[in-house]
């Protein structure tokens, strides 16, 4: 067995404490947000629609391979707020995202027998091409490196019995940090979208804002700086 020195020992805790602290973002519709909130629960869905056909063929493999009647999943971003996540996932004036605590949420996930989960690993043809074999519980965690900046943590559910669509696993609202919605929202729906979501019972408290990636009047200002 390797031996690690003390200063490896503390590295490998300090990145450990980071990855529990690291948030979990969730990019989103409206629809679905209200959903989890009115229901307090988190829906694993058929990858089978997913945009990225790459990604969708091989849960597809993944599910035959294992000769599973169900193969569900649910993803998430483990990076700031970016203009890709929000094009590419979000897009649109009902687009939400939502930042949950990530040690808490995975509770919802303890013990859970049918559950895979993990953060996806991002890998070039060529050096898949060069193994010898890629194990089938590799294939659900596996993306081409193009896809990289995602960052993306993945939870997947297996059923060898019942084939399901969609599979609900309760949470709680104070695992939610905050909500942001769409930075195409105009602001003046905005206002009316906070006050009705913070009207779901159990959702007063709610941190609730419109992101101003692409319209941010801070940044704009700084051309007054200019010399």
């Amino acid at each position: 067995m390797e031996r690690r020195t003390p200063l490896q020992t503390a590295s490998r805790n300090n990145a450990q404490k980071r990855h529990r602290r690291t948030p979990f973002r969730r990019y989103t519709n409206l629809a679905a947000v209200i959903h989890l909130l009115q229901m307090r629960e988190i829906t694993l869905l058929n990858p089978a629609s997913w945009d990225d056909r790459n990604d969708a063929y091989f849960m597809a493999e993944y599910k035959r391979l294992l000769k599973a009647k169900s193969a569900l999943a649910l993803c998430f971003a483990e990076s700031e707020e970016t203009y890709h996540h929000w094009r590419v996932f979000s897009h649109g004036a009902d687009g939400v995202c939502i930042e949950f605590d990530k040690a808490a949420l995975l509770t919802a996930f303890d013990n859970q027998p049918k559950i895979r989960l993990g953060r996806v690993n991002y890998r070039q043809i060529k050096t898949l091409k060069e193994r010898p074999q890629i194990g089938i519980e590799e294939l659900p965690f596996l993306k081409r490196l193009p896809y990289q900046d995602e960052k993306e943590f993945r939870i997947v559910y297996v059923d060898m019995a019942e084939a399901e669509e969609f599979r609900n696993f309760g949470i709680d609202l104070s695992w939610i940090k905050r909500i942001t919605l769409s930075p195409w929202m105009s602001q003046a729906l905005s206002r009316s979208v906070v006050k009705t979501l913070r009207l779901i019972p159990g959702c007063a408290a709610l941190k609730i804002s419109r992101s101003t990636l692409v319209g941010n009047h801070e940044w704009q200002e700084l051309t007054s700086r200019a010399k």
